[in-house]
């Protein structure tokens, strides 16, 4: 049997799709299903030739002063960053299963990323999105499974700081904690 490791990856973009706008970081924390932290990885990467911050998206980071120079670090080539990822993925002690809330953002991000500067993603087509994991599991509605609908004790009291490897690393926290309780067969 293939162990899982469990990839909670957090993104920080200027903009809502990769192209026209860019990843200004990567984070990723590798658990297994027990909520051992295998792994880290983080990088900061330049922006894309052309690509430009979406006025919203600059707006936001406006309000954001920490976060905005935490993600502008020592910024690598996107190649170069994405290279690194893809070889840092690779060698974990199992398959890389993408986890991210939501989902669908940041591995929108990452797969373009992947494909476009390495040309393979370890990741396939498949991301886990804990938002909807949570809904299935709750059986409640998607608009009740966010994080302020979630117990406590999941949430574990870290707080969001935007800072893509802390992001990371909370997310894959409240991940295994959900997913131990649904291996548990714990009822809520």
């Amino acid at each position: 049997m293939t162990i899982e490791i469990y990839i909670s990856t957090d993104i920080e973009t200027d903009g809502p799709i990769p192209g026209p706008h860019s990843m200004l970081s990567i984070a990723s924390a590798a658990y297994t299903a027990d909520k051992q932290l295998v792994a880290t990885f983080t990088a900061n990467l330049e922006t894309l030739p052309g690509a430009q911050g979406h006025p919203k998206t600059m707006s936001w980071w406006s309000e954001q002063p920490d976060a905005w120079a935490a993600c502008r670090v020592n910024p690598q080539p996107p190649a170069q960053a994405m290279q690194s990822y893809h070889s840092w993925l690779m060698a974990l002690p199992g398959k890389p299963i993408f986890v991210g809330y939501p989902a669908v953002f940041d591995f929108m991000f990452v797969y373009w990323y992947l494909m476009t500067f390495v040309g393979d993603s370890p990741f396939k087509h498949s991301a886990l999105d804990i938002r909807s994991y949570a809904m299935a599991f709750l059986k409640k509605n998607y608009s009740d499974s966010g994080k302020d609908n979630l117990p406590a004790a999941w949430l574990e009291n870290l707080p969001l700081a935007h800072v893509a490897l802390d992001d990371a690393v909370q997310q894959g926290r409240l991940f295994c904690n959900l997913l131990q309780a649904n291996l548990q067969g714990e009822t809520r």
